[in-house]
């Protein structure tokens, strides 16, 4: 059915969201509009003729704390979860502070943040290191997926970023007719957490990078390391080697670990000579503090 141009929808409830969209199947969804709005300003899509605004659905913006998981609706500001303090992961509170400025994050939302398709945002690299979870919601059903999977299995090329606005331009929905309505965080802290945001030439250019440690009794227990550029690395073997190692590291057990992760980089054809120096100077500055 055809709409007014640029019409703008403001469901109150999914089962209104779902039944606009299955009356205007190509409308697209949005959270706080910023991405789709600066990418209009810079001319590299056109506005899709139906929107589907989700601020008027009150479970979206919700949060919630059990004693085992953060619970965080996609509607939410980003600036609303640094005002929260503690009982959010320091780590995404470092990302969250080096997105724009305040106006932006005042109407940027972690949801959106999550599914933008023209490019990768901030969000995922530490979400992915926390290990968190998203819903998805379709008319029908619900399911949690794991932010590591969300990300990896759809990954944009560098084809896909130029041509994401005129294939799929859907900011806030991750397949179709689905969104994604709540980011699931677990309540672990971690003893040492680090995060990076460094740049290199171009409009998609934005990489980051996470670390994450903690130890018990002179162990350390686990190891996050987590690069994003264009795409999104994580190797958990690399992880698991240094699991169970005594702290201090020792020199062969951090060389052993700096060389297979620059093996590792060496063969991903998608990153620069550039972003692989960047990375592994992290790394190797971050393994340098837990060793001898």
């Amino acid at each position: 059915m055809d709409a007014p141009l640029n019409h703008v929808f403001f469901p109150t409830s999914f089962n209104e969201l779902f039944a606009s969209w299955n009356r205007f199947p190509t409308a697209v969804p949005y959270a706080g509009g910023t991405n789709l709005i600066g990418r209009q300003e810079n001319n590299i899509i056109n506005l899709p003729p139906v929107f589907l605004c989700l601020d008027k659905i009150d479970e979206l913006h919700s949060i919630t704390r059990t004693e085992q998981y953060l619970e965080i609706g996609a509607m939410v500001k980003l600036n609303r979860l640094l005002r929260l303090g503690k009982i959010v992961p320091n780590i995404l509170c470092k990302c969250i502070e080096n997105i724009a400025g305040v106006q932006v994050r005042n109407i940027a939302t972690i949801g959106g943040n999550i599914c933008s398709r023209s490019r990768l945002f901030d969000l995922p690299a530490p979400l992915i290191a926390l290990d968190a979870q998203y819903e998805l919601r379709n008319a029908n059903s619900t399911r949690w997926v794991l932010a590591s999977r969300f990300h990896t299995e759809d990954q944009p090329t560098d084809k896909n970023i130029k041509n994401a606005g005129d294939k799929n331009p859907h900011d806030f929905s991750h397949d179709n007719h689905e969104i994604l309505t709540r980011v699931r965080l677990p309540i672990h802290p971690w003893d040492y957490s680090v995060y990076k945001k460094f740049y290199s030439e171009g409009l998609f250019s934005s990489e980051t990078f996470v670390f994450l440690a903690k130890a018990q009794k002179n162990i350390l227990s686990e190891i996050r390391v987590v690069y994003k550029g264009s795409i999104i690395l994580r190797n958990k073997d690399l992880e698991s080697y240094l699991n169970g190692k005594y702290l201090p590291l020792n020199r062969k057990t951090s060389y052993e670990f700096l060389s297979n992760w620059k093996e590792y980089l060496s063969n991903k054809h998608e990153i620069s000579e550039f972003s692989i120096n960047a990375v592994m100077n992290s790394i190797d500055e971050n393994i340098n503090y837990l060793s001898e």
